[in-house]
């Protein structure tokens, strides 16, 4: 069984999207069949139990709390229209995510690994929501105001390799997902690329 143009001529098989310059997994569907099936579980966001999808973020400082849970609609930002913000308009989109803190660098904090996993799939997601926060992303020159001086309270190496990632520190780490013939739970994992492993590995020897 083959592939029509289902989700656009030049991107067929395309289930979901990854935001510019952020790494990890991402699932494409062969057949249409395989489309259909991996769409609807992508649409139900994996409340129906089928669908996991959990990303690791740098951002800069510590959330106050460890583990929480961002319930804030995002639409289109009011004057940019490029970005993404929170919005209480009646076209915003309902946006959760789900956090951890799985660890944090420098006392007091400058930065803090996150373990985000998605309830919804909105553009840019992650970065709008943890910009709500008050802890943007490393890296997040859209998103992350005062990136330019921000960078300074990092210790040397660590602004080496966040000037050589050269993107926002996020990347899809697991992607779970039923498979579309066989109904069998499918698992994956991804270790962050070598980039972001080099600045994780500065954060955490400084």
């Amino acid at each position: 069984e083959s592939l029509s143009g289902i989700g656009g001529v030049r991107r067929p098989g395309i289930v979901h999207r990854l935001d510019k310059d952020t790494s990890g997994l991402l699932v494409v569907a062969k057949t249409d069949a395989a489309h259909k099936s991996l769409s609807e579980q992508f649409a139900a966001h994996g409340r129906d139990g089928r669908l996991e999808r959990v990303y690791l973020a740098v951002v800069w400082g510590a959330p106050e709390r460890k583990r929480g849970t961002i319930d804030a609609p995002i639409g289109r930002h009011g004057i940019t229209r490029e970005k993404m913000s929170v919005a209480r308009r009646p076209d915003a989109r309902e946006a959760v995510t789900h956090y951890e803190v799985e660890r944090s660098f420098g006392t007091p904090p400058v930065a803090s690994l996150i373990r985000c996993r998605l309830e919804t799939g909105r553009t840019h997601q992650i970065r709008v929501h943890m910009a709500h926060l008050g802890h943007p992303l490393l890296g997040d020159e859209t998103y992350g105001k005062g990136f330019k001086s921000s960078i300074h309270k990092l210790p040397e190496r660590a602004q080496a390799a966040l000037k050589a990632l050269g993107r926002q520190a996020l990347h899809a780490a697991v992607l779970g997902f039923e498979h579309p013939v066989t109904g069998e739970a499918m698992h994956f994992e991804s270790e962050p690329p070598a980039e972001l492993s080099a600045l994780l590995d500065t954060l955490r020897s400084s």
